[in-house]
């Protein structure tokens, strides 16, 4: 008879039912629980809350100083704990950097099946999320844990910024171009995992995409031409362009020839490799988008699959295109393209090609 307690210890993604960002609410679902909520409380310190479902909260400490406050937590995305932890850290830096901040410190979010995992399993995800953090001198000083039914991590992330310099999604203006920072696929990458049919070459590639963090936006809020940014996470493309066209009162053009998409990704895509999440951000979204009359299946779900610790979208003046591209190269974002522009009109997405 085997001891329980000597059988290997089953693998991080098979204890969650989703994994990264994919776990996310999705977005219509989110608006029904939302719909009622009262407004905050008036308070001019604050100077972003949730009305146009932000990356962080801004909250003005003085005239030189705001705070930039944020949460983020998911399942697993990938077995190896170490790189879990790395990669749900980066995440959650994520969106200090989207709003233009640095980060000081952060503190954990951990839920794990203890009598599942073993000690050292446990100690090996946190120990990948301090490395990220302290890599950019912002400490992991605490955090809460429970005992939960599937694992999940993330990082409550604290930033600073200057008031004047803060960026939200919500400041797009026609006759911006759009930049996206990092390749999509990154959600059909980790849905093939889940099914054994990732290969070596694009295990490595989503690996090196979900731990390069998103530092460009720091430098980004000191460039004038620069309106608007939000990173792209677990609803897709569509549906962080759709929130900054919302919040910003704009429409988008896309240009399909110039999105960059993993070759991997296209290739299982093609495959029939897919996440749920996709068409659940497609219903949410769908309203918004005026499809071309070539739109196929994977066109969508390419373009709303949830990106996992995703790159930043930037608009910008088409002026300062060339210093937003270069600040993303000066940090090791050498995929970055512009993909789309911006255009005056209701808040609706279209393709150009």
């Amino acid at each position: 008879m085997t001891d329980a307690s000597s059988a290997p210890a089953p693998s991080l993604t098979s204890l969650a039912r989703g994994g990264g960002c994919g776990c996310k609410l999705d977005p219509a679902f989110l608006d029904r629980i939302l719909a009622d909520s009262p407004p905050l409380p008036l308070n001019p310190a604050l100077m972003v809350d949730a009305a146009t479902r932000d990356d962080a909260a801004v909250y003005r400490i003085n005239d030189e100083t705001a705070l930039v406050a944020t949460t983020d937590f998911f399942a697993p995305v990938v077995d190896d704990p170490h790189e879990f932890g790395r990669i749900a850290a980066t995440n959650a830096l994520s969106d200090i950097y989207a709003m233009g901040a640095k980060p000081i410190f952060c503190l954990a979010v951990l839920g794990m099946p203890i009598n599942t995992l073993p000690p050292e399993t446990i100690r090996q995800i946190l120990d990948g999320g301090r490395s990220v953090a302290e890599s950019v001198n912002a400490p992991v000083a605490g955090g809460h844990s429970i005992d939960a039914a599937e694992p999940f991590y993330g990082l409550v992330a604290l930033g600073l910024a200057h008031p004047d310099r803060i960026l939200t999604n919500a400041g797009a203006q026609p006759r911006d171009v759009l930049i996206l920072g990092k390749p999509l696929g990154v959600g059909v990458f980790s849905a093939a995992q889940k099914r054994g049919l990732l290969n070596s070459s694009d295990y490595e590639a989503m690996i090196d995409s979900t731990t390069k963090l998103n530092t460009p936006g720091a430098d980004l809020a000191h460039l004038d031409g620069v309106h608007a940014v939000t990173d792209v996470t677990g609803f897709g493309l569509l549906g962080h362009l759709s929130e900054m066209c919302r919040g910003s009162g704009v429409s988008a053009q896309l240009d399909r020839t110039a999105l960059p998409v993993f070759d991997g990704a296209r290739r299982l895509l093609a495959e029939g490799v897919r996440t749920g999440a996709s068409g659940r951000n497609w219903a949410a979204v769908e309203p918004h988008v005026e499809r071309p009359q070539d739109w196929s299946d994977a066109d969508r779900d390419m373009l709303c699959d949830p990106q996992t610790s995703g790159g930043l979208l930037v608009a910008c003046t088409p002026d300062s295109a060339p210093q937003v591209l270069e600040a993303f190269r000066r940090q090791g974002h050498d995929a970055a393209v512009q993909i789309g522009q911006v255009e005056a009109g209701a808040p609706l997405i279209r393709f150009s090609a």
